[in-house]
């Protein structure tokens, strides 16, 4: 199976290298080879996903002749770590990154295969090529062929990282990735776009899907891999200022930026170089991300031991960055816009300033991931800065993100009269204004400066978001009468772009509240305790009940029992600290358990208000000494010192007769493996007649349980924002470049109807923008259909494919009537 998996990774290297020469030559309207080029990425994605079906089924079956399968796994790995062991490896997740490239590559060639005629050449050629890099790097890079074999095969693997072993860390890795790669398709149409000057929104309308898809999936791979830290490492955190961590969050920041501000442009023709300049940012980061896993340049508890492949992909960020940069600066004179904001009380305006502290946010991490390396160049001494260097830049700004996200919102397209915008304020400021009051009176919050201006700007962001679905359901309900439910959803399915913005909006500012709150206002104590002796952390009595041990062939754990009181009701907690034998030994002796990896598995009580984590360090230097003594009787048991029992000498002999007997020695194995496991087994009760002493570490994190639920919160928003709309009538299909035009303006007519509905426009200024668009929108409708009798001309009286859904179209706006018919 591994010839047959290295053959179609080969043949999968030589399929992108065609789709990118096929779609290359094709460039200037050969539509037979563009067809063929689309059609190699379809093959593409299937050859690479027979690969990994192949790799998959190889871990399931224990297949250890593949040199990936024995080094990550065993035959006492769980089923549910086999199938994600893939991506714990090198090769492995080299590999996930090209299969899912060709999933993203495929989808977008197969949405726009009837639009955008002269961009989808180059964006194809950037997709397949990127494809071609990394399995071509699969191929020739030594040491990350993930079809290498082993001959003869060896009958049980090294076994998984035990660290790995935890359902978030093994989801995490292919969140990142799939965000990461995603954010390769808006980069190849903005490169497409680029080259053949079409600049203007028909690119960031076929690809906003998508980059709101690696957003999305950059953001759960972040939560995901906070909550491994928080309830795996045992220090009682989740974020660390790791250089891998930081990695990850700095595209997510930037395709944040992106996805605001490509608003502007769909919606305005503005930010053209601004847009263009942060898709590059973000992909470039995306592959720094992958960089920094497999170079060794930083040190990192994420990145893989040893790499051959750091330096081919910082030349594809080399090139990336170049590349991009000539390019942009070549076509300057197309990107300028003629258009200005018209007000800074508008919410381009304001995405604007959101836009500048979201990448001023990214060139703080920036700047403090690569620090060691910046000044090792400049003063020969390496150098880190620490997580409270990162916590003093980044704390103001995410303070003045929160406070933007709250303005945005509340803000028009365009302009705003400052009668409308007192209008709009008044109820969310009012909120503001009262949660300081009853901070400043009721808390011991005012000691913390920065959760106070959090908190403040937090229930003011909230507030204004909420604001903001009550006036749109007034609105609605004064036309068209109704309960509120009914017309919230009508609202919301109607306008899922909008409202799954906003959801998403109040999810980050839930979130930063947790942070803020769990940094600010954690306890955090290490307690020396003995059986049946008790602390007390903020407010709760802590109780070591008992010890407890547990022994098997791959580990020993030490645990306890642990009685928390607090207002007359208790709770038991059970942490534990695991000892893992390094993997792939074989038996090794008995003190070789703690030469491996430790874990921690935390004693955890999630609450609404405050969690209550736990986490133990056993005083293992007893077991250690009765480790020693049991391995010392063991050899001179095996050797027949006098003195020792006769089963000793029969296992002597034994041991001698397998080194001659191939066949005698899986019964040789077993006799020393029932032997170590009774020895193991009094050995870790030595803890227990020791006294069980130990160390815990009891942290009271307040409101970080509302971290998670902010980020379950975006993601729900972010999967609105993606859903489908409601279909069109039949025939109506959105497959031309032109129907997805009248569709965004039909869009921005309905937006500032919702505007004015919400009292953000007065009826002056509602009438100057509805005429605007209008004109606009019959200006768009006349292009639309000049090309439409170009095209007909070109093709012999051939109709262009499907109506869109268009203001034109006399459908219902956003809240219930219909727009009238203009010009």
């Amino acid at each position: 199976m591994s010839s047959l998996g290295g053959a179609l990774l080969a043949l999968a290297f030589l399929t992108a290298v065609s789709a990118a020469v096929l779609a290359l030559l094709g460039r200037r309207g050969d539509r037979r080879r563009i067809d063929l080029s689309r059609r190699a990425v379809y093959a593409l994605c299937a050859l690479l996903t027979a690969c990994v079906a192949i790799i998959e089924a190889a871990f399931l079956g224990d297949d250890f002749s593949f040199e990936l399968v024995q080094g990550h796994s065993s035959i006492e790995t769980p089923t549910f770590y086999k199938l994600a062991a893939m991506w714990s490896s090198q090769e492995g997740s080299l590999l996930l990154w090209a299969w899912v490239l060709s999933i993203a590559a495929a989808a977008a060639l197969y949405v726009t295969r009837d639009r955008l005629r002269e961009l989808v050449p180059w964006a194809t050629a950037v997709m397949a090529g990127v494809g071609a890099f990394f399995t071509g790097l699969m191929l020739f890079a030594p040491g990350v062929n993930p079809f290498s074999s082993l001959s003869p095969a060896p009958a049980d693997g090294v076994g998984l990282n035990p660290l790995l072993q935890h359902p978030s860390m093994m989801m995490h890795p292919p969140m990142l990735y799939s965000g990461y790669v995603a954010f390769t398709v808006p980069f190849a149409f903005a490169v497409g776009a680029l080259v053949t000057r079409r600049l203007d929104a028909q690119w960031i309308r076929a690809t906003r899907r998508f980059a709101l898809v690696a957003w999305a999936f950059l953001g759960v791979g972040l939560l995901l891999g906070a909550r491994w830290s928080y309830t795996e490492l045992g220090w009682g955190g989740y974020w660390a200022w790791d250089p891998v961590e930081n990695a990850a969050l700095m595209p997510w920041l930037t395709g944040t930026a992106f996805l605001h501000s490509i608003m502007v442009q769909e919606k305005r023709g503005m930010l053209k170089v601004w847009n263009v300049s942060l898709i590059v940012a973000t992909f470039a980061l995306s592959l720094l991300g992958t960089f920094l896993v497999r170079s060794g340049v930083l040190q990192s508890i994420h990145a893989f031991g040893d790499s051959t492949v750091g330096p081919y992909i910082l030349g594809l960020i080399a090139t990336v960055v170049i590349g991009s940069a000539a390019l942009i600066v070549s076509r300057l004179d197309d990107l300028r816009s003629r258009r200005r904001i018209d007000s800074l009380a508008s919410r381009e305006a304001v995405f604007l300033v959101n836009n500048l502290l979201l990448v001023g946010m990214t060139a703080v991490v920036f700047w403090g991931t690569f620090f060691p390396l910046i000044s090792e160049l400049a003063t020969g001494t390496k150098a880190s800065l620490a997580a409270p260097w990162f916590d003093r830049y980044t704390t103001p700004l995410a303070i003045l993100l929160v406070l933007f996200t709250g303005i945005g919102p509340l803000l028009a397209w365009r302009r705003v009269t400052w009668a409308a915008a007192r209008r709009v304020f008044r109820a969310p400021l009012a909120v503001a204004a009262a949660t300081l009051l009853a901070l400043v009176l009721f808390t011991d919050v005012p000691e913390h400066p920065w959760a106070l201006a959090m908190f403040t700007l937090a229930a003011f962001a909230l507030a204004g978001l909420a604001q903001e679905f009550q006036l749109g359901v007034a609105a609605r309900r004064r036309l068209v009468g109704g309960g509120v439910a009914s017309n919230l959803a009508f609202l919301v399915t109607r306008n899922r772009r909008r409202y799954g913005g906003y959801i998403v909006h109040a999810g980050v500012v839930v979130l930063l509240v947790g942070v803020a709150a769990s940094s600010s206002f954690q306890t955090n104590r290490d307690l020396e305790l003995r059986p049946g002796e008790a602390a007390t952390v903020a407010g709760r009595q802590v109780t070591y009940v008992r010890p407890w041990v547990d022994v098997d062939r791959q580990k020993f754990t030490f645990g306890a029992v642990l009685r928390v009181a607090e207002d007359g009701k208790e709770l038991v907690l059970r942490p534990s600290r695991r000892y893992y034998r390094p993997t792939g030994g074989g038996p090794g002796t008995i003190a070789s358990f703690f030469d491996g990896e430790a874990t921690s598995e935390v004693g955890l009580r999630a609450g609404a208000l405050a969690d209550l984590w736990t986490a133990v360090e056993p005083d293992i230097s007893p077991v250690r000494r009765a480790a020693r003594a049991a391995d010392a009787a063991f050899a001179a048991c095996v050797r027949g010192d006098a003195g020792t029992p006769r089963q000793c000498r029969a296992l002597g002999a034994l041991m001698l007769g397998a080194r001659d007997n191939p066949a005698l020695r899986a019964t040789a194995l077993r006799q020393i493996e029932r032997l170590q496991s009774l020895a193991a087994e009094r050995v870790a009760r030595s803890y227990l007649r020791a006294g069980g002493a130990a160390t815990f570490r009891v942290i009271v994190d307040p409101l970080v349980t509302w971290m998670w639920i902010g980020g379950l919160i975006a993601v729900a928003g972010a999967l609105l924002a993606l859903w489908p709309g409601r279909p069109r009538r039949r025939g109506a299909l959105v497959r031309t470049e032109a129907d997805a035009r009248k569709e965004a303006k039909y869009r921005e007519i309905r937006d500032a109807e919702l505007d004015h509905a919400a009292g953000k426009l007065s009826d002056e200024d509602f009438a100057l923008v509805d005429a605007e668009l209008r004109r606009e929108a019959i200006e768009l409708l006349d292009e639309v259909e000049g090309r439409r009798e170009g095209d007909r001309a070109e093709d012999g009286g051939g109709a262009a494919a499907g109506d869109g859904e268009g203001a034109e179209a006399g459908e219902p706006t956003a809240v219930g009537a219909r727009p009238p018919r203009r010009g």
